[in-house]
């Protein structure tokens, strides 16, 4: 008996890429877009960019550009085009027509990693309620291309068994997925509140996709969370505690990578998860330093932070991957109260950011220095579990006690 080996085709694409006054970064765009095909298993062939005043209204392109992409689609025997925009449910349909192979955009691509990395119950329910939102928007002049059941980018997760849906199962099951979504934002909304009672601070490590902050949370608090060199390696947040000196502790909590473009539909549906860096008490910023685009990611960072409603937070910048770096460099940031030098991987400006860590947490402390009769030395416990406890001398007439307690636990000492 013979022995077939079955082999998945990778996918072939060209990416498209217009180039307008208002977007000056064009190629490090494409740059990304080639990252996030690789990320989601196909072969960027080929590139292919256009500057425009404005993006074509009916092919996203020029009629003349078409051609050319045509050409280049047959000369390196591509299996589709991924465009570095969304593209309206026309441009699909037409680029389809004209060019008779698979058309993706930058939209599609994300959604497709996010399907593929999702883990969690959570992560599942959000992932297919943008790419639900994704479907419905496209579902007018669609074409072919909505029923068409082949495998690769676009069909993973829930995406393959609703490619048939009308748009009134459709927008059924959005209803029934906000639901649950809600259901989990309730319990995260209990979690925060046992955070709260806790009276532990916490911080939300936010950051451009791959700039390291999986890596960061593993370092300090041995979370085991995966971590990758590939975009959006993470998805569902993970929340640690992490023990400072003097037995203080905060909790740190990692979130979905930031990125270009990021999709509305996934901004919305993970709102959720993106809401810890809203209702966090500072911010732990996580820069790529050895990322020569470092100041366009700091800039979307700080961008989707405003769409999310994150302002007036005290932010620490990390810029990180020093072990990367050949030479010394300045590094900036306007917008953070501290900015370090470290490497998460390496262990480099650690101990630095944990005192600053401390520092934030006695800012938010008031010094106690008094004297405990034995029958109050129960209050000793309320310290040691919400506040710093730096030094305790057990006297004939007492306990002396100096210690630093969070504002709302100094009126029960």
């Amino acid at each position: 008996m013979e022995l077939y080996e079955l082999k998945k085709e990778q996918e072939r694409v060209i990416l498209v890429g217009i180039q307008t006054q208002e977007t000056e970064d064009a190629q490090e765009s494409l740059d990304e877009l080639e990252e996030l095909v690789k990320t989601a298993g196909a072969q960027a062939v080929g590139r292919v960019m256009q500057t425009r005043e404005a993006m074509h209204p009916g092919y996203y392109v020029g009629t003349g550009k078409v051609e050319e992409i045509k050409m280049a689609v047959r000369a390196f025997d591509a299996t589709g085009i991924v465009c570095d925009d969304e593209l309206t449910p026309s441009q699909m349909n037409n680029l389809e027509r004209e060019l008779e192979c698979k058309i993706m955009d930058r939209t599609m691509v994300i959604l497709d990693i996010f399907a593929a990395r999702a883990n969690t119950s959570e992560g599942k329910i959000q992932v297919e309620l943008a790419q639900l939102r994704y479907r419905a928007a496209k579902l007018v002049g669609m074409g072919t291309s909505l029923s068409r059941l082949g495998g690769g980018i676009g069909t993973r997760g829930p995406g393959e068994k609703k490619l048939e849906m009308d748009r009134r199962l459709i927008k059924i099951r959005i209803s029934q997925l906000k639901k649950d979504l809600e259901q989990v934002k309730r319990h995260r909304e209990v979690l925060r509140q046992g955070r709260k009672r806790d009276n532990i601070m916490t911080a939300a490590i936010v950051g451009y996709t791959n700039a390291g902050k999986s890596t960061l949370l593993n370092t300090l608090t041995d979370a085991h969370v995966l971590e990758e060199d590939k975009l959006f390696a993470t998805l569902d947040p993970t929340t640690r505690v992490l023990e400072l000196s003097g037995k203080q502790k905060i909790y740190l909590t990692d979130t979905v990578g930031f990125i270009r473009k990021l999709p509305h539909h996934l901004i919305e549906a993970f709102k959720s998860t993106l809401e810890e860096a809203k209702y966090a008490d500072f911010i732990i910023h996580v820069v790529d330093a050895s990322n020569p685009q470092r100041d366009e990611q700091m800039y979307v960072v700080y961008e989707t932070l405003k769409e999310l409603g994150v302002g007036d937070k005290k932010i620490v910048t990390l810029f990180n991957k020093q072990d990367k770096l050949l030479d010394e460099e300045i590094f900036r940031d306007f917008k953070a109260d501290y900015v370090l030098k470290i490497s998460a991987k390496t262990g480099q400006g650690l101990e630095e950011l944990k005192q600053v860590l401390e520092k934030i947490l006695t800012e938010n402390q008031i010094y106690v220095e008094r004297l405990f009769s034995y029958q109050d030395a129960g209050k000793l416990q309320l310290i040691r579990k919400y506040g710093q406890l730096i030094e305790e001398e057990y006297t004939p007439e007492g306990i002396a006690v100096k210690a630093r307690v969070p504002a709302d636990v100094y009126g029960k000492v």
